[in-house]
């Protein structure tokens, strides 16, 4: 919360002044946060984990919808395009430039060992990714991981994973329709097989991924994480989030093949690629739900009133416990150990009650 003192206070000059300014703008107070909460190595965690719970829902998902987009070769090339876009170097294009040949996914079948194991895979790796996620982003926003019943939360996860593969797919469904409504335009203007066509189809693509970026950050953070977040406070973050998302994927193949251009390292590089990538991706994840939780913090909103009762109520019992000491402790540490302790009591109870005292605006602005 900002020092409601600092505005008496003269603004420092110079090199000083400048420093101040800058740490007081937005972007920067975010990469604080992010860095204070270890945002970093959060987002390596969830990378590590990310790569597993991706190869095996590839082999589910082709398992279960390859003999419908194999019979279609536009909504095949459509589906692995947009895959390929999602995450460079994960699916070969025709280049030999991915780790997995599509032809191999659509030659899976359903009811295999292969495709039951791979399936237990992806229930436990995916669930446990999105466990991490949650727990990653409620850590950000300042809060305890989330309470309930194990099987409740589970069963929430399997629905978000599914929720997430079907906007895959209709993504992609989307790409498709408005690339063919691209390219029957071009057709009746003339322009063909130029260079204007296919930056417009490029922008179509990239667009349909952008809210499809924007729609999946929401989700993590108000129906994952379990945080009611005003849209006024959500929109900006996921926005950036989702432009940063959209300028990997842009940029995807070229860091990658800077990262992995070491010869000691080119019979894997591909999967180091891909770790890279995945490392990439759940940074913007986290600096994401960083720059919401500031922007929350910034209006004074408590998200989860219970915690901040808690709170509260533990702040409150400690200040009691050293206010009824009747006298100080003996000895110069001990009674210093004492103060110290009362006054960060006193700290944190005042925390807490302005937190208390954002309860209400929290209220209003999510009736809002």
């Amino acid at each position: 919360m900002p020092d409601a003192t600092s505005a008496d206070s003269p603004e420092p000059s110079g090199l000083k002044g400048l420093i101040a300014r800058v740490q007081k703008l937005k972007p920067v107070r975010v990469f604080q946060h992010y860095g204070r909460k270890r945002g970093p190595i959060l987002a390596s965690g969830l990378a590590y984990s990310a790569i597993f719970a991706v190869f095996a829902a590839l082999w589910v998902g082709f398992s279960i919808i390859g003999a419908i987009i194999s019979e279609d070769l536009g909504l095949r090339t459509t589906i692995i395009r947009t895959i390929a876009d999602a995450v460079p170097g994960l699916i070969d294009t025709g280049l030999n430039d991915g780790a997995i040949d599509p032809d191999d996914l659509l030659n899976t079948a359903t009811f295999t060992w292969t495709g039951s194991l791979a399936l237990l895979g992806l229930l436990v790796t995916a669930l446990g990714w999105l466990a991490a996620a949650r727990d990653a982003v409620r850590v950000l926003f300042d809060l305890p991981p989330a309470q309930g019943n194990i099987v409740v939360l589970k069963l929430k996860d399997l629905l978000i994973a599914v929720g997430f593969g079907v906007l895959l797919i209709v993504s992609a469904a989307l790409t498709f329709l408005g690339t063919q409504a691209t390219d029957l335009v071009i057709n009746a203007t003339g322009l063909g097989e130029t260079v204007v066509a296919t930056v417009l189809s490029r922008i179509v693509s990239l667009a349909v991924m952008f809210a499809l970026d924007v729609a999946v950050l929401g989700a993590l953070f108000r129906i994952l994480a379990g945080l009611h977040i005003p849209l006024a406070q959500l929109r900006s973050g996921v926005l950036v989030g989702g432009a940063l998302l959209g300028l990997l994927k842009i940029l995807g193949t070229a860091l990658l093949g800077g990262a992995t251009s070491n010869p000691l390292l080119a019979s894997f590089a591909v999967i180091i690629g891909l770790l890279i990538f995945f490392n990439l991706v759940c940074q913007v994840i986290l600096i994401s739900a960083a720059w919401v939780a500031v922007t929350v913090s910034d209006a004074g909103l408590v998200l989860d009133e219970t915690v901040a009762a808690q709170r509260l109520e533990a702040a409150r019992a400690l200040v009691a416990q050293h206010d009824t000491q009747p006298v100080e402790p003996e000895g110069f540490w001990a009674r210093r150990r004492a103060r110290r302790d009362l006054a960060r009591a006193e700290r944190a109870l005042e925390k807490e009650a302005v937190r208390a005292d954002g309860v209400e605006r929290g209220k209003a602005a999510a009736a809002d």
